[in-house]
C-alpha cells in the first residue's frame, strides 16, 4: 500500500519566516489555496482509502481544499499523531530571533537531530514525533493491507521529515538528511510488507505547481 505524505499550503508565518510549531497557527496564503487545487487536480482520479490530517487548521485545511479539487466526497478524519512538532518556547518566534536566543537548540534541530534537546524548550524531541508518525504509518498499513490500496495523508515539514526518515529506517543523526520539504509537496511512501518497511516513491514533488519556487516555501 503506499501513503500520500502532503506538506500543507504556504502560511502567513512560512511567510515570515515564523515558527508555528505544534500549537502556533496561522492562516493559508491566497496563493496557497490556488496551490492546493492544482495538486488535487493533479491527484484527481486516484482512488483514496482515506484522507487524514493533522488537527491544525493549515493542514486540515489544505486535506480538505485537495478532497474538494479532487471530488473525491472523502471525510477528512483528523489524526494527533500527525501534529507538528512541539517547539514549545521557540513556537511564534521568527527563525532569526530564535537562532539569537537558543543557538545550540536550533543548529541541532536542523542539522544534528540526534543532538537536539528541547529541554529547556519545553519541547518535543526527535524520537517521540518519529515514534507516533511510525505507530499511524504502520496503523494504516494494517487497516489498508492490499497492493492497489492509498491514503492521503496531511502534515507539515519538520514533522514530516522525521516521520518518513524514521519509516525510510535512517539512523537518527541522518533523520533529515533528504532535506526540507516544500509547501505543497508530495511525497509517497510504499510498503510491501504490512509497514514492517517503507520505501519512497516520490520525493517533495512539486511540478504541478507550475512556477518557480521561493526560499519560503521550504521554511
Amino acid at each position: 500500500m503506499q501513503i500520500y505524505f502532503v506538506r500543507h499550503g504556504k502560511t502567513e508565518w512560512n511567510l515570515a519566516s515564523r515558527f508555528q510549531g505544534g500549537h502556533g497557527d496561522s492562516p493559508l496564503l491566497p496563493q496557497s489555496k490556488k496551490d492546493i487545487q492544482k495538486l488535487g487536480k493533479y491527484l484527481r482520479g486516484t482512488k483514496f482509502r482515506g484522507i487524514f490530517a493533522s488537527p491544525l487548521d493549515r493542514a486540515f485545511n489544505t486535506a480538505q481544499g485537495i478532497d474538494d479539487a479532487m471530488n473525491a466526497n472523502l471525510p477528512v478524519t483528523i489524526d494527533e499523531r500527525l501534529r507538528e512538532f512541539n517547539l514549545g518556547d521557540m513556537e511564534g518566534m521568527k527563525f532569526a530571533d530564535a537562532e539569537k536566543k537558543y543557538p545550540k537548540q536550533m543548529d541541532s534541530f536542523w542539522h544534528h537531530p540526534d543532538q537536539y534537546d528541547p529541554t529547556e524548550l519545553h519541547g518535543e524531541d526527535y524520537p517521540h514525533v518519529i515514534a507516533r508518525g511510525k505507530s499511524f504509518a504502520e496503523e494504516m498499513a494494517k487497516r489498508f493491507p492490499n497492493d492497489d490500496d492509498k491514503i492521503l495523508a496531511v502534515s507539515h515539514g519538520a514533522a514530516l521529515s522525521a516521520i518518513m526518515g524514521g519509516l525510510l529506517g535512517y539512523p537518527l543523526k541522518d533523520i533529515r538528511k533528504n532535506g526540507g520539504l516544500s509547501n505543497t509537496s508530495l511525497t509517497i511512501l510504499e510498503t510491501k510488507d504490512g509497514g514492517k518497511t517503507f520505501k519512497p516513491v516520490v520525493w517533495n514533488e512539486t511540478s504541478y505547481l507550475g512556477r518557480k519556487l521561493s526560499k519560503t516555501d521550504s521554511l
